[in-house]
């Protein structure tokens, strides 16, 4: 039983009396309450000590309940981002609290840490795995929050040590805060088209595609009041009387006089695009930060159509109501030049927020693009159709990638978002499964992938009957898995080991290898494409996989290798999979990496001494001569 357990039990049962007494003959229980539970509250107390001594006696025990001081200074000090959940801190059953909050964290714990033996080989697709761990933390009746904060405690521990620990919990809370964000992504998209805003659209796209970032829609709305309150002062220079300067930031309200919204339009372009600089990002266009909202209000760059979110949201503030356009290869707004609604594409001016909101006829559209456009592409579209081309530029932003763990992540993601939305789309359904399956996750999830389009689209059937074969064999694989190559350093040939920092000679990147052939192990295709017979001592030479800097993972001739003369801690997304501690000079193999390269780390220590310590006595030998001669200039 531990002393948290002790402590609930205690509430129920009686206790002997009596503590020793002091020097002067008074007892520490005849102390008033409040003394006691000011020492009891000291820092240097932990959430055992309290324990053990609540268990002491009535008076302790009296002093120590559950809705007490003394608890919820434990649960402060020890969870105080928690304390944002509590509305009503008065009656609250704080060692009910902790004790809830602490079965959780050490049940997250076992989970995290029971990542790596499971999944060294594949890393997982995290909801495929998280199940049968989480059903269990579920039951316990504690809130997801608590979930939440244990994996932000990991993550935010020793920077240098526990980086497997802190690779998983990464994932899962990534995982976790995303299938939240997709509760309320569904929850908006019942609502009536009226209710939905671009806005808040948009929000939740960046919130999924960034969920460890600090993203909300009243940070973002509160960005947006700040402009809305800088074009309101210029309006007020120009027009006192103007009826934008009646109307809240966060009020609704329409000015009528087209006149009046003009003046509106102007002043929201000076302020926007003279004042604050906002521009479109014509250098790194396929860039996906530009279609985040918090990076556009940071960067103040963004495409075509996160500016028209912007643009529009702005413009709704202060009284003028402008319509997104679907336009071909550039988001447009438009904006009514009749008092009552038309359908007449010639009744609009056009706006290109990407163009610093230059005005534009339809024609002049067209001239935009390049080529004609039938009348249907001028039409307003909904905030559904919005937020499907936003994802779909994400989508083709992925596609377009490196084939690396970022571009693969971003394509997912988007992935989820747009079949979300739109969950019957057979041509992103049918990506869908050929990712995964590329990637090797999740094969259930393929098979219901795959069912799901073989009932809406029959003529699918040569595509998904491929996927199909090629999925069961892959599960089959999975059910007997080979044992893993242990390789343990018979070739003298084989000069680095698995956690040395290393500089390319070549290409000048800088790297750590986590693994290693005593040859060339790659296809002939690559070998060929590669170069490697060019090399003098060919495709025969040791080969070490290293992670990169720049976040790539590559394969590199040992002759192309040497140690780094200053090794620094790599950003690589990967490092935790392989590594458990970084210690300046070389990253420590975690247990799995170990159990498959049993000599290495040996061989990494002394390798790190020998040339480490020779470089040091290197450079003492060279500034002894220097030091001498400063010495013989100020002896004179």
């Amino acid at each position: 039983m531990t002393s948290l357990d002790k402590q609930g039990k205690m509430a129920t049962q009686g206790v002997g009396e009596g503590t020793a007494p002091s020097r002067d003959g008074k007892k520490l229980t005849e102390l008033p309450a409040e003394l006691l539970e000011f020492i009891l509250c000291f820092p240097v107390l932990g959430h055992a000590d309290i324990a053990n001594a609540s268990c002491t006696c009535r008076r302790l025990r009296d002093v120590c309940h559950g809705r007490g001081k003394v608890w919820e200074h434990q649960f402060r000090h020890r969870w105080p981002r928690l304390l944002r959940y509590y509305s009503q801190l008065e009656g609250c059953d704080w060692l009910k609290e902790y004790q809830k909050r602490h079965t959780v964290g050490l049940q997250i714990r076992r989970t995290v840490e029971s990542f790596s033996k499971r999944f060294f080989a594949e890393v997982p697709c995290i909801g495929q795995v998280l199940g049968d761990s989480f059903t269990e933390i579920e039951s316990l009746g504690a809130p997801g929050h608590f979930c939440e904060d244990e994996l932000i405690s990991i993550l935010n521990s020793d920077k240098r040590k526990n980086l497997t620990l802190k690779y998983y919990a990464q994932k899962i809370l990534y995982f976790l805060r995303q299938q939240n964000i997709l509760k309320t992504l569904m929850e908006f998209l019942t609502r009536p088209p009226q209710q939905q805003s671009a806005l808040e659209g948009a929000v939740l796209v960046d919130q999924y595609c960034n969920p460890l970032a600090d993203i909300s829609l009243q940070s973002i709305s509160s960005q947006l009041n700040e402009i809305t309150d800088k074009v309101k002062k210029m309006l007020q220079l120009k027009n006192p009387c103007h009826p934008s300067q009646k109307g809240a930031s966060d009020e609704d309200f329409t000015i009528e006089d087209l006149d009046l919204q003009r003046q509106v339009l102007s002043a929201l372009n000076s302020i926007l695009f003279d004042q604050l600089q906002y521009r479109g990002n014509e250098r790194d266009y396929y860039n996906p930060l530009n279609s985040y909202l918090h990076q556009v209000l940071l960067r103040r760059m963004g495409i075509p159509i996160s500016l028209s979110v912007l643009y529009m949201t702005l413009a709704k503030k202060l009284g003028v109501q402008l319509e997104p356009v679907n336009f071909p290869n550039h988001f447009l707004l438009r904006w009514c030049q009749k008092p009552n609604s038309s359908s007449e594409i010639y009744d609009f001016v056009y706006i290109d927020a990407f163009g610093r909101g230059k005005q534009l006829t339809a024609k002049e559209c067209e001239y935009l693009i390049g080529h004609q456009v039938t009348p249907d592409y001028y039409n307003a579209v909904s905030t559904l159709e919005v937020l499907l081309r936003m994802v779909g530029n994400l989508l083709n932003i992925g596609k377009r990638g490196e084939g690396n763990e970022k571009s693969y992540q971003l394509l997912r993601d988007s992935l989820d978002l747009y079949l979300t939305i739109n969950p019957d789309d057979v041509q992103y359904l049918l990506l869908q499964a050929r990712l995964y399956f590329h990637l090797g996750i999740w094969p259930e999830k393929v098979l219901d992938i795959l069912q799901h389009i073989q009932a809406l689209d029959p003529s699918q059937h040569g595509a998904v009957g491929y996927l199909v074969q090629h999925t069961l064999e892959h599960i089959q694989h999975k059910r007997h898995p080979p044992e893993p190559e242990v390789k343990s350093r018979t070739d003298q040939e084989v000069l680095y080991s698995v956690g040395l920092l290393m500089r390319h000679k070549r290409s000048g990147y800088n790297c750590v290898i986590y693994g290693w052939d005593p040859n060339c192990t790659m296809g002939v295709e690559w070998i060929t494409t590669m170069r490697v017979h060019q090399l003098p001592n060919g495709a025969g030479q040791p080969f070490y996989n290293v992670l990169v800097q720049d976040g790539t993972c590559r394969y590199a001739a040992q002759e192309n290798l040497e140690l780094h003369p200053s090794p620094l801690e790599m950003g690589h997304p990967e490092i935790g999979r392989y590594f458990s501690a970084f210690m300046d000079t070389y990253y420590v193999a975690n247990e799995e990496l170990q159990a498959r390269y049993p000599l290495d780390m040996p061989h990494t220590i002394r390798t790190v001494q020998e040339f480490y310590e020779k470089d040091t006595q290197q450079q003492q030998q060279e500034d002894r001569p220097a030091d001498a001669q400063l010495h013989r200039v100020l002896d004179g």
